[in-house]
């Protein structure tokens, strides 16, 4: 059926008197005479180059026009225009003259085509009177209403004037031309969305993030299709509530007209309430399912409360405004150095604001970016107010921030405050307390960390483990850590390198050549092959062995292995012969070494100097100085622990304090067998008091004097010696 309710206002056609007209000169020309042919307003549009051919709906209300007089052109598109210029309507009536008129001038366009198609012998005249005859004949049917008539007959029973083939063609033209200007009039649209507001901040947003091209437009004309859609659903609802009242208009007006009970009756009616167009109520207990889930249920309102409570806490509120003498105050908090006492300013601040949480954690945010000392002081007094909500997890950043910066006393102060409140250490703060102790080496409080961590049900992982086993190999308990890392093989856990060159050096710093080969080859099964670190750890441990001869074995596997030993290799290897006093071999090997390029360097001269220290060569010793001096490099400090021996034992006073202040001034460095080598230089050179007061700087450090410094100490104040001659 023609879709006419699309082109018409709703409104009949009265009359049609007549169509007349002449056929003009001009190429592709035809001028029509009509009389009232009514139309719908339609706004203009451009025509479509396609044609569909879906069925019409009969004109339902057609409104009278006035005459008009069209020349309709034709040309290659299934566009006309018009003569001339564009008349400018301004009347309702002058825009529904142009509906009407552009359903005409497409269909004569298209049907001239057809006829020409059909008709190829016949001139310019006959076709023109075919149009004539053609339209007359769909504006009658216009007239007297029967497009009903007209579109059945366009198949079954063909028109007395126009063949069956004639007439299906008719038909399908105008289904043609009432689709065309419906897309036509959705294009406008959809141009007007196009260019709206909403779509267009839409489509600005999605440029910002990133999205171009073809993306991007097809983005846009969706968002535009969806506000068109939007828009005619709710013109729609009015339509529908403006027919609702127009024929609630007319029931009143008929039964006013039809009631003649009396004036009161009349009053009544009048006075009734408009029926309301809504949707039915719904009455009884709302139930539905999703998924099999009674969603009607109560226990999902209290599930729906907990998630509103839940996202509270996960999307918290935004912190209060702040000005005027509140952000004076702030500024004074961010202005102060870590020496200053922030609580008078806090306690300002708290009068003034009245902070929550989330105000608290904006201020720190703040004085962490600026400066971390004072936001930690700063953060320890937070901890003890009531608004700031403390938590476990609030101890824990705190001490973790603690030990980032090495500060273990400030950390084990929060730990106490927070036993002290009732927080025991979670998971959390047992794993930063094993990385802050296992880091200063205090290998007690990080096995009492690391048992914190069990006591929770924690498998260690492979922080843990490094953190403890580092620990062990730093205090000198290399078995203890080996056996932490076959656990850790046992659990599937790969032990990274750093564990095994650490226990490495453990084992070689304690002389154990059994457990340096163990974490050797475990090394090398583990899929880590050896270097030059590790080589130069198993010839130290060799050496501190006494067993030079297995390493020189090493070492040369090393060389024929394809690496050149660097400066401190050479220098473990020297201090293996030194330990037996293989001065020889020392020499040859230096020798050979030389051949092959290798240079000496501190550490190797250092090792020399301790060497010849022992046996009293002070003269080439000191050469050996000068050649370090001369590498730019300034002596390495364990070097001092040698020359305070060599210049004590030889009676120097003066060179062998200069030797001791250096040492004293980083006592911290010294291990247990550095203080009872100097201290028994000192007393065989005869500076006794001297050698008193570090045995006294040794027990400060927390090391215990062997029973041979005992003897020697004990003996020097007994027998009393006395200092050589100066040299």
């Amino acid at each position: 059926m023609l879709n006419w309710k699309h082109l018409v206002f709703r409104k009949s056609i009265n009359h049609v008197a007549r169509i007349s007209g002449r056929l003009r000169s001009q190429p592709q020309c035809v001028c029509e005479n009509a009389s009232t042919i009514s139309a719908q307003i339609s706004p203009s549009v451009h025509s479509s180059n396609s044609y569909s051919s879906k069925p019409l709906q009969n004109p339902q209300y057609l409104k009278p026009i006035t005459l008009f007089n069209r020349y309709i052109h034709s040309s290659r598109e299934t566009k006309m225009s018009y003569l001339g210029h564009e008349t400018r309507l301004e009347s309702e009536d002058g825009e529904e003259d142009g509906a009407m008129n552009e359903f005409l001038s497409r269909f004569v366009w298209i049907m001239r085509g057809k006829l020409s198609e059909s008709y190829p012998d016949c001139d310019k005249q006959t076709i023109d009177g075919m149009l004539l005859i053609i339209v007359e004949k769909v504006v009658f049917e216009l007239q007297k209403g029967g497009i009903h008539q007209m579109l059945g007959a366009a198949v079954s029973t063909p028109s007395q004037d126009l063949s069956e083939d004639l007439w299906r063609t008719v038909w399908e033209v105008s289904n043609m031309v009432l689709d065309d200007m419906r897309k036509a009039t959705k294009k406008e649209k959809m141009k007007k969305f196009l260019q709206s507001e909403e779509v267009k901040e839409m489509s600005r947003f999605a440029g910002e993030i990133g999205i171009r091209g073809d993306l991007l437009r097809e983005l846009r004309f969706k968002w535009a299709s969806e506000k068109m859609e939007e828009s005619e659903f709710y013109a729609s609802l009015e339509r529908l509530r403006q027919e609702e009242q127009q024929a609630h208009e007319k029931e009143l007006l008929e039964g006013a007209r039809d009631d003649k009970v009396g004036e009161e009756e009349a009053v009544v009616v009048s006075e009734e309430k408009p029926k309301v167009v809504s949707l039915p109520k719904r009455h009884g207990k709302i139930s539905y399912k999703l998924y099999g889930l009674d969603l009607s249920d109560p226990k999902w309102a209290e599930v729906a409360d907990k998630i509103h409570e839940t996202g509270k806490i996960i999307w918290p509120e935004d912190p209060k405004p702040i000005s005027g003498k509140c952000k004076l105050v702030i500024e004074k908090i961010l202005s102060l150095n870590e020496a200053n006492d922030p609580s008078p300013l806090l306690a300002e601040w708290v009068d003034l604001l009245q902070p929550t949480r989330i105000d608290w954690i904006n201020l720190l945010d703040r004085l962490k970016e600026q400066s971390t000392p004072l936001y930690l002081k700063v953060a320890e007094l937070v901890l003890s107010q009531k608004s700031f909500e403390t938590n476990i997890r609030d101890y824990s950043n705190l001490i973790d921030a603690h030990a980032k910066w090495n500060r273990v006393e400030d950390a084990e102060r929060i730990l106490k405050k927070m036993n002290e409140n009732g927080f025991q250490p979670d998971i959390l703060t047992a794993i930063t307390l094993v990385h802050m102790y296992s880091k200063v080496g205090n290998l007690e409080r990080t096995k009492e960390a690391f048992e914190i961590l069990k006591s929770h049900g924690f498998q260690p992982d492979i922080k843990a483990y490094t953190s403890m086993i580092m620990a062990y190999a730093n205090a000198g308990q290399p078995k203890l850590g080996e056996s932490l890392m076959r656990e850790m093989e046992f659990k599937d856990i790969k032990p990274p390198k750093e564990i095994f060159l650490a226990l490495l050096r453990s084992f070689s710093q304690c002389g154990d050549v059994d457990g340096a080969g163990r974490i050797g080859n475990m090394m090398q099964f583990a899929g880590f092959e050896a270097n030059m670190e590790s080589c130069t750890l198993l010839i130290e441990a060799y050496g501190k062995a006494g067993d030079p001869d297995q390493a020189r074995r090493k070492f040369d596997d090393m060389i024929k292995a394809g690496q050149k030993p660097d400066d401190r290799c050479t220098a473990s290897m020297i201090a293996a012969y030194a330990k037996k006093n293989l001065l020889d071999k020392a020499l040859n090997l230096l020798l050979q070494l030389e051949k092959d390029g290798f240079e000496p360097g501190v550490e190797t001269y250092s090792v020399l100097v301790d060497w010849l220290g022992r046996l009293q060569l002070i003269d080439e010793a000191e050469q050996l100085l000068d050649r370090i001096a001369k590498q730019g490099e300034a002596p390495p400090f364990k070097i001092n622990i040698s020359l305070c021996d060599m210049y004590a034992r030889a009676g120097i006073e003066k060179k062998a304090l200069q030797s001791l202040g250096v040492l004293e001034a980083k006592k911290e460095q010294l291990r247990s067998d550095e203080f009872e080598r100097i201290i028994h230089g000192l007393i065989d050179g005869g500076f006794v008091q001297h050698a008193n007061r570090i045995h006294e700087m040794m027990q400060a450090q927390g090391f215990t004097a062997s029973e041979p410094l005992k003897v020697a100490l004990m003996a020097s104040q007994a027998f009393g010696r006395g200092r050589p001659m100066m040299r």
